[in-house]
């Protein structure tokens, strides 16, 4: 492992990571044709909190919380810290006192491959997190990892810089260069959507707009009453 922190990472733009924040996680994931997600075990501590930023991504190693404190001072305003880890582990390693230092720096989130404590603090605090437990068990400050360097989160590979998208629905990233691309696809999304609810306040079926019928019909699928039902024995 190399032990190093990098300083002065390239971000998004201001204006562009705000554009995904509003999109939100399920739309940007499934506009980048369903890729970047980091699975259904990070989840929110909070309800009704969607963010964006930057990641500023930290290493460390199982119950050992030291790199955070060096990744604090990489963090800027708008910034959302990614802590992974070298091997699976379930302690608390980011509570209250890390979220006042991050806050003083202008960061209101963070998302961790760990686990996260101090949780009512943290929600009376206004500071958000998405993390795969939940956990008082405490840490250590001892092994050196590294911060802003590439890491892996449930085989997502997250590059300093990238943007992370989070909300109720968990965390998606994307890449920084990608984020043009990634914009227009959710609004292209995003108005598709508009005109097929639309089409469904009017009460077309989801059979007829996206022309599911043949397919029924090839998978053998057939329609009988519910007389014809009874007799052929399919409600037996």
């Amino acid at each position: 492992m190399r032990n190093v922190i990098v300083t002065g990472v390239p971000r998004a733009e201001p204006d562009d990571i705000a554009a995904l924040a509003g999109y939100g996680v399920a739309t940007v994931h499934e506009a980048m044709g369903r890729v970047g997600s980091l699975g259904p075990d990070l989840r929110p501590i909070q309800q009704g909190v969607a963010v964006a930023g930057s990641a500023v991504t930290a290493l460390c190693w199982p119950g050992d919380n030291l790199m955070i404190h060096a990744a604090i001072e990489q963090c800027h305003e708008g910034d959302i810290l990614v802590v992974a880890v070298a091997a699976p582990s379930t302690h608390g390693m980011f509570g209250d006192l890390f979220a006042t230092s991050l806050m003083s720096r202008g960061v209101r989130s963070v998302v961790l491959d760990c686990g996260v404590r101090d949780t009512e603090q943290l929600r009376q605090m206004g500071f958000s997190a998405w993390s795969r437990h939940v956990s008082a068990q405490g840490t250590v400050k001892a092994t050196a990892g590294h911060v802003n360097l590439p890491v892996v989160i449930a085989g997502q590979r997250i590059e300093p810089g990238d943007v992370v998208v989070a909300d109720d629905d968990g965390v998606v990233v994307v890449p920084r260069a990608g984020v043009p691309d990634a914009l227009a696809k959710a609004q292209a999304r995003v108005e598709k959507e508009d005109a097929t609810r639309a089409a469904f306040v009017e009460g077309e079926l989801g059979l007829d707009r996206y022309g599911m019928r043949p397919l029924l019909d090839q998978l053998g699928v057939v329609y009988k009453t519910y007389e014809q039902a009874v007799a052929d024995g399919d409600l037996a």
